[in-house]
């Protein structure tokens, strides 16, 4: 069964050609290349990897843990609402 991101209806409402990639519904391209290179360079892109992995914590303690080892305050999504965050280090530590 082919899957969606959370982002599949933002991408269909957006006219993104729409294919299968690795088991899900994702865009190829939206107005095109060119377009698309200038929006990211003059305003803002994005892209959407919550079809690279999933990772599932369970748990009745599972918002605390999930805050203490990411940078984002995961107890603020909604249901099925994804976000970006960076993981950090036993002690707190960011390295790039």
């Amino acid at each position: 069964m082919v899957k969606k991101t959370p982002f599949y209806d933002m991408h269909v409402k957006n006219n993104g050609k729409i294919i299968e990639f690795t088991g899900y519904l994702m865009p190829v391209q939206f107005e095109g290349i060119i377009p698309e290179h200038q929006a990211v360079r003059n305003s803002v892109g994005v892209f959407d990897v919550s079809h690279m992995g999933e990772v599932e914590i369970r748990g009745k303690d599972r918002i605390k843990f999930v805050n203490y080892i990411t940078t984002n305050d995961v107890s603020k999504l909604a249901l099925n609402q994804i976000q970006y965050s960076t993981m950090l280090y036993p002690k707190g530590e960011f390295r790039p």
